[in-house]
């Protein structure tokens, strides 16, 4: 063999090589909808069988596809192998597994088992407000999804650090994970009181709602595991994963629910001290301008 055909014999491997480096983040992707198109089924299954397993495990297939999903970006990043074709994959995951699949999973687990003893026409009722808000929450994650495919260097209606990066409205896996955490910390048990219904329309319609906002939400994308010493980070993630495993029903909604009402808080914390800085002072403030003009206040 002379020097050429060892040449192409190395350029051939690198690029086999090259192409299985493009295969890696797919690979994940591919978890990611295998976990929604799992939970969808776990759902179907839960109207006619065993209703609390399987509704728990539907539940478990989305909270398990969220690292999916951050893994396959991240991989994709790290070996220097995103496309287009990677990007609109991800974005259809997504829709699947948190768009599709948790929607069908509030709708069944929080209106489907309305007991027959309640009011007739108040049970109908929220049947129905549940299917209406459930396909809001749909349609806001794809929206979500589509403006962040197509905003660059979008910014939040109420900034935060410099220096930091925010998400622009909740990202659509982490409204998913809060629905999915609620019904994991029930056991899958499914709603059987009016009240409870109701209270979960409210947190189905606003998870919807924070997803197409404009306020922002901690991306997390500052952390740099590479700068951190590795048994360190060994030991920190052994307890995170026995803390986990061992009290999953209560970490996971107590995560998904801090990160819901952060997003509202950083929002609310921002009016404020906008308010305070546009609040006149000293003799302006006793004795204001009738005809000065009302502050804008269109970008609040």
């Amino acid at each position: 063999m002379n020097g050429h055909d060892i040449a192409m014999a190395k350029a051939n491997t690198k690029a086999r090589l090259r192409r299985g480096m493009y295969l890696l983040p797919s690979l994940f992707t591919v978890g990611n909808i295998a976990a929604g198109f799992f939970s969808i089924t776990e759902t179907i299954k839960a109207i006619s069988g065993d209703a609390a397993m399987h509704l728990d495990w539907a539940a478990i297939a989305i909270i398990f596809a969220i690292p999916f999903d951050a893994l396959d970006g991240r991989i994709a990043r790290m070996t220097n192998t995103t496309s287009e074709f990677g990007k609109e994959l991800d974005s259809l995951a997504d829709a699947i597994t948190f768009g599709v699949a948790p929607s069908l999973l509030a709708l069944i687990w929080g209106f489907h088992f309305l007991p027959d003893s309640i009011n007739p026409q108040l049970r109908l009722d929220l049947q129905h407000a549940g299917a209406f808000i459930c396909f809001l929450f749909l349609i806001g994650g794809v929206s979500r999804l589509a403006r962040f495919n197509i905003s660059h260097d979008a910014q939040p209606r109420n900034p935060g650090r410099p220096g930091r990066k925010y998400f622009v409205g909740m990202p659509i896996p982490a409204a998913a994970g809060f629905l999915a955490s609620t019904v994991h910390m029930q056991w899958g048990l499914p709603v059987e009181a009016w009240w409870v219904a109701i209270l979960w329309l409210v947190f189905v319609g606003l998870s919807g709602f924070l997803m197409v906002s404009t306020w922002r939400f901690w991306s997390g994308k500052e952390i740099n595991f590479a700068r951190s010493h590795p048994f360190q980070i060994l030991f920190v993630l052994s307890i995170v994963v026995y803390v986990v495993v061992r009290f999953s029903h209560f970490v996971f909604f107590a995560i998904g629910i801090t990160y819901v009402f952060s997003g509202i808080w950083a929002r609310a914390a921002y009016s404020w001290s906008r308010r305070r800085r546009r609040r006149p002072v000293g003799v302006a403030a006793l004795d204001p301008d009738p005809t000065a003009p009302e502050p804008d206040s269109s970008s609040r």
